[in-house]
């Protein structure tokens, strides 16, 4: 399985703005998309804008697909004027909660 960490840092005042977006991006991907296991969206306890996307996919195909998505392609407008700095980590999942 393909997993995607993303470090994402917002301006000041845009966390309502960015949730709002990309919580309905999230929420297509795990419905929508067969391919994507996991899309979950973490606040930094110590910065407030600080946000880390959490993706898991089958595989790096499926975060293709997902790249393609209807929702994706209608969020990016949306939040890539909210964010500062993004920086990307890609892992192979080795276990997955099986309680997912």
């Amino acid at each position: 399985m393909y997993c995607l960490l993303l470090k994402t840092r917002l301006k000041p005042g845009c966390f309502d703005a960015f949730m709002a977006a990309m919580g309905v991006n999230a929420a297509a991907s795990v419905r929508d998309e067969p391919g994507c296991l996991a899309f979950d969206l973490l606040r930094d306890r110590s910065d407030p804008h600080l946000v880390w996307l959490y993706e898991v996919y089958l595989d790096e195909a499926a975060f293709e697909a997902h790249m393609q998505s209807a929702h994706f392609l209608a969020s990016r407008p949306l939040v890539e004027p909210l964010i500062l700095s993004q920086e990307a980590i890609e892992g192979d999942v080795l276990a997955l909660n099986p309680r997912r």
